[in-house]
């Protein structure tokens, strides 16, 4: 039965293909002007250089990380030894789904461009599709890690046989997701951190001061702000969602490892198979629904939301049929309720998306009443936008604990007490989540294409008209990336509480590879093999009431806080920067503003680079450090209290800063569309200011949440050993 997994990179390999028809159509579309062309030029050689840069810097790190890991594995021997070359190809792999759409977002934004002056819709399928690329690349990638290592280690399993050999693979390959974890980190805030240096930068003196459009030629931060779209909000999510992707399969495979240890050898091995079978069924359903993504000319803002909608209920239809039809295939036990909790999480992340497209798109009220506020200043549309922010987060954190109990109850067939099946449900609901991803990632990376269509238009001067266009699919572009955030921070919540129930069956399997055969709770002895959850959980006496899970919980929630702080503070830093040197070539380069002579753009590109390379250290630092740390002084109760307060602090705040970023941006886009006075306006610069307070909170603080908790929970499975064996108290 093990053979099945040879059919995984079979399908990577369609995922592959697709995305490179995809590629090489966008490539034969026409480039527009020779300006079109050098402008494109500029920012994809911008994002290059500062890819290059970050590569450098990551690659040091992840080999030194390695060779901790080593020490561990090798030395210690408190982790397998596969991890640190695991951890280097899965580092490897989420940097290059990023990669690999920036490639394409860059070659998109000129051809997207010259086909909207043509046609709204041709503007749209060129943006949407080259979006594709990476959803693809991403599944694809993924799909064939995740089945070579099983592969693997399948085939060097020592002496292990019957369930315990399942429970093995999956747990050890649970720890590989520290690389995608630390790589997707880097990519999210180093890529946030240049782009909100830019944007604020081109906005605060360019806007506010200058008076001159956002993308003006004119405005010497303007090639860094497209720099920044394509490395923050293409190769930073792309990492991030491959991260969730992996991270969700590996955790939903351990955990059915574990749910049937009690039963046969193939109906273990089919409840480990089940994850991965869902997202092939996922990825097909994506690729069919990429091509019903299509609109018509002089389409509204809710008329562009509904044709992208309608590609996403496409795949959500073929992924519900399809994942029933795998399980009652695959003869799991109570297929019918695993299939519920399949459905529920990918219900979840529908809801998600619209709770997010409500209080952000422009089409809705929240966004239109911030305009309004615009009327009477700048401190009115920041009150309202923290105001909109904290409501929002009403809708995801109620849908994420319906999902979650729903998913447990009908995985557990209504019995509580069978926990191990639950939490596999909640598992497979996190992969329900994800199973769409190669579509839903489209919608995301299609916002910065759109963005940089709408920059190239207005720098290479093309009529008023186009730019109208374009701006109708970068307001469109706007809404799909908070919604895509929004997705990305429900899905992390889902992953996250999976891989907490991953770090109790870890300790099981660190236990019985020291030797241990027996926990005591109270006083009786249990036997290891047999042991629930349950009673791992009071062998290590983890209750609200212990101070070392209450400790761990507001240590927690303390991180994310923190965490949030340094990386908006560091945007702060790079912006004033940035405003620094705008303001210097305005003053100094004689011609500017009459179009006599052109900015240094490079200098601009130079100054972010440098700042998200240094910035982005310390935050990577706190999300290893601290489960070390916490593992070392309060052992295991207080590691699933740290887990516990991230996780639930994290989502909530994650959602907030990036629903009030998305709602600033889009109030913004909203007053340029002619309202309340339109550009220039008195509330266009009140606006502005609010975007500009927003952007760190949507494009770096916010979605970099996500990851903290995941890789926190990587590194604390990755580290079992130390809690176990070394802690303090």
């Amino acid at each position: 039965m093990i053979g099945i997994f040879y059919i995984v990179p079979l399908v990577a390999v369609i995922a592959f293909a697709f995305a490179w028809y995809f590629f090489t159509n966008m490539k034969k579309e026409n480039q527009g002007s020779e300006k079109m062309v050098e402008i494109a030029s500029r920012v994809a050689a911008g994002a290059m250089v500062y890819l290059k840069q970050q590569y450098k810097v990551v690659v040091f790190i992840f080999i030194l990380i390695a060779i901790l890991l080593a020490c561990l594995s090798y030395g210690f021997e408190l982790q397998n030894r596969w991890v640190p070359f695991a951890f280097l190809t899965a580092g490897f792999c989420s940097g290059l789904a990023g990669f690999c759409g920036m490639v394409t977002a860059t070659s998109a934004s000129s051809r997207t461009a010259y086909a909207t002056s043509k046609s709204l819709n041709a503007g749209l399928k060129i943006a949407f599709r080259s979006g594709a690329v990476m959803g693809l690349v991403v599944v694809g990638l993924a799909l064939v890690d995740y089945s070579i290592w099983f592969l693997i280690l399948n085939r060097f399993s020592g002496d292990l046989v019957g369930f315990q050999k399942l429970i093995w693979v999956t747990n050890t390959m649970l720890t590989f997701a520290m690389g995608t974890s630390l790589q997707a980190l880097f990519a999210r805030v180093g890529g946030g951190i240049f782009t909100k240096a830019a944007d604020v930068g081109a906005d605060l003196v360019g806007k506010v001061e200058a008076g001159i459009p956002e993308d003006d030629p004119r405005n010497p931060a303007t090639i860094a702000d497209n720099v920044g779209d394509n490395v923050g909000d293409v190769a930073g999510m792309g990492a991030d969602l491959y991260e969730s992707y992996y991270g969700s399969i590996l955790a939903a495979a351990a955990l059915g490892a574990a749910a049937f240890a009690g039963s046969d050898l193939k109906t273990q091995l089919m409840a480990v198979i089940a994850p991965i079978m869902i997202c092939i069924v996922g990825i097909v359903a994506s690729i069919i629904g990429i091509f019903f993504v299509k609109t018509k000319e002089e389409a509204s803002s809710l008329e562009l939301l509904k044709s992208l909608s309608h590609g996403m209920r496409i795949s959500s239809l073929i992924i519900c049929v399809g994942s029933l039809i795998v399980l009652k295939l695959l003869n799991i036990p109570n297929a019918t309720g695993i299939w519920g909790a399949v459905m529920f999480g990918l219900l979840t992340g529908i809801y998600i998306g619209k709770s997010t497209e409500y209080f952000t798109s422009e089409a809705y009220e929240p966004t239109k009443i911030i305009a309004q506020n615009a009327t009477t200043g700048s401190a009115t549309v920041i009150i309202s936008g923290f105001g909109t922010g904290m409501l929002s987060t009403f809708l995801p954190v109620l849908a994420v604990t319906v999902g979650t109990m729903l998913a447990f109850y009908f995985a557990s067939g209504f019995n509580a007490s069978n926990v191990s099946m639950g939490l596999y449900g909640i598992g497979l609901a996190a992969v329900g989540m994800l199973s769409t991803l190669g579509i839903t990632l489209a919608t995301d990376a299609y916002g910065p294409i759109a963005d940089n269509a709408g920059g190239n238009a207005e720098m290479s001067g093309l009529p008023s008209e186009v730019r109208q266009k374009t701006d109708a699919l970068d307001s469109l572009g706007n809404t799909t990336a908070a919604t895509g955030k929004g997705f990305a921070i429900g899905s992390a919540a889902l992953t996250a509480l999976a891989l907490i129930a991953s770090y109790v069956e870890g300790i099981r399997l660190e236990l019985l590879e020291m030797g241990r055969k027996f926990i005591s709770v109270g006083n009786v002895q249990i036997d290891l093999t047999t042991a629930k959850l349950c009673d791992i959980m009071h062998c290590y006496d983890v209750h609200m009431l212990n101070p070392k899970v209450m400790s761990g919980m507001f240590i927690g929630a303390m991180l994310t806080f923190v965490f949030c702080g340094l990386t908006t503070m560091a945007v702060g830093r790079a912006a004033g920067k940035m405003v620094t040197e705008v303001r210097k070539q305005f003053r100094e380069i004689k011609g500017i503003m009459t179009g006599e002579n052109v900015p240094d753009y490079g200098r601009c590109i130079t100054i972010a680079t440098a700042a998200a390379q240094k910035e982005m250290i310390v935050p990577a630092l706190i999300a290893i450090v601290s489960p070390i740390l916490i593992s070392l002084i309060l052992g295991v109760p207080g590691i699933l209290g740290l887990l516990g307060g991230s996780l639930s602090t994290g989502f909530v705040l994650a959602s907030f800063m990036s629903n009030a970023g998305g709602a600033w941006d889009n109030a913004k886009k909203y007053i340029e569309t002619g309202i309340l006075g339109g550009k220039h306006s008195e509330a266009h610069k009140a606006t502005v200011i609010g975007d500009t307070v927003g952007d760190p909170f949507k494009d770096t603080a916010g979605p970099s949440l996500n990851i903290l908790i995941k890789l926190m929970a990587i590194v604390s499975l990755v580290t079992i050993g130390i809690a176990i064996s070394y802690s303090l108290l």
